[in-house]
């Protein structure tokens, strides 16, 4: 039997089979032929046609601001990854571990109990982000100490304090990665009139994204339609754009931590002076987060060691202490 941890994530999906590591990580994307309603395409394969489909197909991220927005979708999309890592026994069902933001719902969880109960498994645990993301980290949040994670993924940021094995004070805002994203192509089309789209606007936070303290000679090219001509237009931008683009959603998250920290008991407040926060997910490499967040929340700030997985890790380190998850 192989005990499966899954990452679900608005942006990535990510599987860990216990006993292998991370066998899987891939984008949150199906295309589809339109007609039919039949999948011609998931992950990698489906990401590189987001924005360039033809009329009967369409590209489509199942996973909305960290919870299922399409449940047809998002089982075809899990049994096909299933599928291909191979993680179905050929004779014992697996036991699957799910991790969702720290606010979601009742009615959200039970959706995704569902949709992993689809696939065949013996019993589904969820547990949520922060959480699996301090384990991945190698927090030990089992003891009478006070351990912060600021999880930044695609589609949800959760702020945690961690004591005794659970969660003590959280916070969970859809702004995330995704939402930088749009930040960008809508900056670019205000300030040049210029229509561009996800991958590039992803592209252009990968390359010169910047919260604090940018280089405004660090530019890069961009291409896309121009809103006045209809044309092909090319423009440069540069990195002290990008942190004014990004700036009133950074301070969103900001306000958020700071929400969390003045709710934090003081025994435990007194832990992360001493020990700081873990700053961890896919959002959370955009240069200057780490100082900005310093700066702000006058505590120190340590990035993850491997903030793309850490929710995945944690999952992992889950499936082997079953008892861990509340």
């Amino acid at each position: 039997m192989k005990d499966i941890g899954i990452d679900l994530g608005t942006a990535n999906i990510l599987i860990y089979i216990k006993g292998q590591g991370i066998v899987l990580n891939e984008p949150s994307v199906v295309a589809i032929d339109t007609d039919t309603k039949r999948p011609l395409a998931f992950g990698s394969e489906a990401n590189q046609m987001l924005g360039k489909t033809p009329f009967k197909v369409r590209a489509i991220k199942p996973m909305k601001d960290g919870v299922i927005a399409d449940f047809e979708i998002t089982e075809l999309m899990l049994d096909y990854f299933i599928n291909k890592v191979k993680a179905r026994g050929l004779f014992k069902k697996p036991r699957i571990v799910i991790c969702c933001p720290a606010d979601t719902t009742p009615v959200e969880k039970n959706a995704i109990r569902e949709a992993a109960e689809k696939l065949g498994a013996k019993k589904v645990y969820l547990e949520e982000e922060p959480k699996a993301a301090a384990i991945g980290v190698g927090l030990d949040i089992s003891k009478p100490n006070g351990n912060m994670v600021i999880d930044i993924g695609g589609g949800t940021t959760d702020i945690a304090v961690l004591s005794l094995g659970g969660i003590v004070v959280s916070r969970s805002l859809k702004v995330a990665g995704n939402v930088f994203d749009n930040d960008i192509k809508e900056y670019i089309k205000d300030e040049y009139r210029l229509l561009i789209g996800d991958k590039t606007a992803e592209r252009i936070k990968k390359e010169i994204g910047s919260v604090y303290n940018s280089d405004p000679e660090n530019e890069i090219e961009v291409r896309g339609r121009d809103l006045e001509t209809g044309l092909p237009s090319i423009i440069t931008v540069n990195s002290k754009e990008i942190e004014k683009a990004l700036k009133d959603d950074i301070n969103k998250i900001i306000v958020a931590t700071k929400s969390v920290l003045e709710d934090t008991p003081p025994e435990l407040s007194a832990d992360i002076i001493e020990n700081g926060a873990i700053l961890t997910g896919g959002g959370s490499l955009i240069n200057g987060l780490k100082e900005l967040l310093e700066k702000e929340l006058q505590i120190p700030i340590f990035l993850a060691e491997s903030p793309l997985t850490s929710v995945a890790e944690g999952t992992g380190i889950l499936l082997n202490n079953l008892y861990l998850i509340n």
